[in-house]
């Protein structure tokens, strides 16, 4: 960003010149500023991909210049770039940007795929060092579908940028993102005790969409599992109960929480005497 000591600049000027021009001096600028010292930055780096549960990345510093010690694979960086993206929308929106100007000097993007017609890219962050070469890491859409590419160590920019085309173009050609279960739809009912009705209609609490290889739809399956043997009154609505495991191919690819999609009080005093005098049997004689 060609910043000056003692040069004032606001927060949003330094992300930009970090997201989109790479800018060691920004990098130094936004650890000082946030955490006080560029070694306690790369400390509250070095925790967040452990909340993440990342294993193959450890940061040593702020910039991701070359230095020993320092590694990621491109699983972990994908892994990130989700992350961002799912936990921050606001702030990934800067990512697309295609230039800024700060202090008179216009800077462009590093990441060439945002001027590519035929993918809408919009993310993610481009690196380069001697020693771990052109890096990328992208993202783009196709309708609800959204796809992170990574690639690690290649020859030139434009490289980096051809094979993260190739991976993308390949992704979108070959899987699907479907809506296996819309929010509101009941998915299973459970017996509820003590309630004002004897039963409970369970679902998710947003549309479920799932990125499966392309014509798959038909062999995926779901299951859930209840958090507790019985529910017993009052529920309410959205509270979570369970947990929905959507399987291909025998394995689970993803799961959701299962909430209540109504609520339920309690019921009125001799309704749930009766239901004592049920749920007491039903533990005696199952």
């Amino acid at each position: 960003m060609f910043l000056k000591p003692g040069m004032q600049v606001p927060v949003s000027q330094l992300i930009r010149g970090i997201n989109l021009q790479s800018g060691n001096d920004a990098c130094v600028a936004m650890a000082d500023f946030a955490a006080g010292s560029q070694d306690a930055f790369v400390g509250l780096m070095n925790s967040y991909v452990n909340a993440l549960g990342l294993k193959n990345t450890h940061f040593q510093t702020v910039h991701g210049l070359d230095a020993d010690g320092q590694y990621s694979s491109a699983r972990d960086m994908a892994l990130i770039g989700q992350a961002l993206i799912r936990d921050v929308p606001n702030e990934y929106s800067i990512y697309k940007e295609k230039e800024f100007t700060f202090n008179g000097i216009r800077q462009l993007n590093r990441n060439g795929l945002l001027w590519d017609n035929s993918l809408n890219v919009d993310g993610i962050k481009t690196g380069h060092t001697d020693k771990a070469g052109y890096n990328l890491v992208a993202s783009a859409t196709e309708g609800q579908m959204r796809l992170i590419s990574a690639v690690m160590g290649g020859r030139t920019f434009k490289g980096r940028e051809a094979e993260s085309k190739k991976l993308l173009t390949w992704g979108f050609r070959f899987f699907e993102t479907v809506n296996p279960l819309k929010v509101g739809k009941e998915f299973a009912s459970e017996p509820v005790w003590f309630g004002d009705s004897d039963r409970a209609s369970l679902g998710v609490d947003k549309d479920v969409y799932l990125t499966i290889p392309r014509g798959r739809m038909k062999d995926l399956k779901a299951s859930y599992v209840l958090n507790s043997s019985e529910l017993h009154a009052p529920l309410q609505k959205n509270q979570v109960v369970g947990t929905i495991n959507f399987q291909l191919d025998g394995k689970t690819i993803e799961q959701r929480p299962l909430v209540v999609l109504q609520e339920i009080p309690e019921g009125n005093f001799f309704g749930k005497i009766i239901d004592y005098i049920k749920l007491m049997f039903h533990h005696w004689f199952g």
